[in-house]
């Protein structure tokens, strides 16, 4: 886990999109606060999305905290505004639109003449039923890979204890290769789980636990980033799976398949079951390979 003074001070794309995690108005300052000086350090701009938080209260709270809020708005440093009208404005969640705005905002600040564009996200929405919040882990999978390595953008999506549900809390911040924020012994749901990850070197996704029924969401939400990734050689790392069960089987083979790349999705740590799979079906071998790196 890194720490907010690491993270901070992270120039990767590892370290550039964040699961920021907290249980208290006090922490969610301090974060604020440290997230907001340092872009502003570094002559970038800096937006915040809310979710549940009053945009007066993020202005009030740096300026308690000596940060002249209202000069850094007053020349476009610093813009404050919320999910429901920007990103959350259309009829649903639509990552691949998403993922289009991030690349936008980040034109407009370096031709706005900043380094970059730090943004926070309030991700408190993803816990309520909105249309196309189930698309979430998608796009926190996907954004690593297709936006962070691509981009002079630092984000970190803050996740508020409580409001978001303890086991989809776990599952969206797994899905960050940096988070900070205090750990919880309450972290981890009772039963088996699955962890999804973008991989940190190379395009591709990692599983880690069991991938069965109960499940099921996050298997589907990892499938559907494979699926949609522009990259031309994907991996899809499976070393660290405990169980994978048929319908996750076929998922695999059905989103290796829906690539709109010629070259076949790359295999990491295959089981024994995948690889019975692509001995039965040889015609698979087109879309899978399995490989040992």
């Amino acid at each position: 886990m890194h720490g907010t003074s690491a993270i901070a001070g992270g120039e990767g794309a590892v370290d550039r999109h964040a699961a920021v995690v907290f249980s208290s108005d006090a922490e969610w300052a301090d974060h604020l606060v440290t997230f907001v000086r340092t872009g502003f350090d570094r002559g970038e701009q800096v937006q915040y999305f809310a979710d549940s938080t009053d945009p007066g209260r993020v202005h009030r709270t740096l300026a308690d905290r000596g940060i002249d809020a209202a000069s850094a708005v007053r020349r476009g440093q610093l813009v404050v505004t919320t999910a429901g009208q920007t990103y959350l404005s259309g009829a649903r969640f639509d990552p691949d639109m998403v993922i289009g705005l991030w690349h936008e905002a980040v034109e407009s600040a370096t031709a706005g003449g900043y380094r970059g564009l730090r943004a926070i996200g309030e991700m408190s929405w993803g816990g309520r039923d909105m249309a196309g919040a189930d698309r979430l882990l998608e796009y926190e999978l996907r954004i690593h890979h297709e936006v962070f390595a691509q981009l002079p953008l630092c984000a970190w999506c803050f996740y508020d204890r409580r409001l978001v549900p303890r086991a989809d809390l776990e599952v969206l911040a797994a899905a960050h290769l940096a988070r900070a924020g205090a750990a919880d012994r309450h972290d981890h749901a009772d039963g088996p789980g699955l962890r999804a990850a973008p991989l940190a070197g190379r395009p591709g996704f990692r599983l880690s636990g069991s991938a069965g029924y109960e499940n099921r969401y996050v298997t589907a939400s990892a499938l559907a980033a494979l699926t949609a990734s522009p990259a031309e050689h994907v991996t899809l790392d499976l070393s660290a799976l405990d169980h994978l069960d048929v319908a996750a089987l076929a998922g695999i083979a059905r989103a290796a398949r829906r690539r709109s790349a010629a070259t076949p999705v790359r295999l990491l740590g295959a089981p024994p079951a995948l690889r019975r799979m692509l001995e039965l079906f040889p015609e698979l071998g087109g879309v899978m390979e399995v490989t040992g790196r």
